[in-house]
């Protein structure tokens, strides 16, 4: 009970008091893959890396700058947003070419989805209204 009393009065006013953040975790899974691999591998350096990364982590969560720890986390939330919205995409994009062709208007460059298997047909883009003609 000291300890748990000990370990909650050290925690506040500090940023990992109420956990850790999606930033933290990254780090200490990267920390964790570099660490196995420097067991694999001959390469010491990932040792050290490992271990700068795991004490980088625990320096986030003991810091009583919790402003810059927030913009840290947010920063780096906005940057896994993009990459992960990335793959969503591409994956999105390769189960939709199985039912449809993609075209690009000659006149504003909107993407426009036609259903494959129609033939010959006049497409209309939503934007702008151009009328082209493809092959679906």
């Amino acid at each position: 009970m000291k300890m748990r009393n000990f370990l909650s009065q050290f925690f506040v006013g500090r940023y990992g008091a109420y956990g850790t953040d999606q930033m933290n975790k990254f780090i200490l899974i990267i920390a964790v893959i570099f660490l196995v691999l420097s067991y694999i591998t001959p390469f010491s350096m990932l040792y050290w890396v490992a271990f700068a990364l795991l004490g980088y982590a625990y320096f986030r969560l003991f810091s009583k700058n919790i402003p810059k720890r927030y913009h840290e986390n947010e920063s780096y939330m906005k940057i896994q947003n993009k990459v992960t919205g990335f793959f969503k995409n591409f994956t999105s994009n390769i189960e939709q070419r199985k039912a449809y062709h993609i075209y690009k208007c000659p006149n504003c460059a909107q993407k426009i989805r036609i259903p494959r298997g129609k033939g010959n047909i006049v497409v209309r883009c939503p934007k702008c209204h151009t009328e082209f003609q493809k092959r679906s």
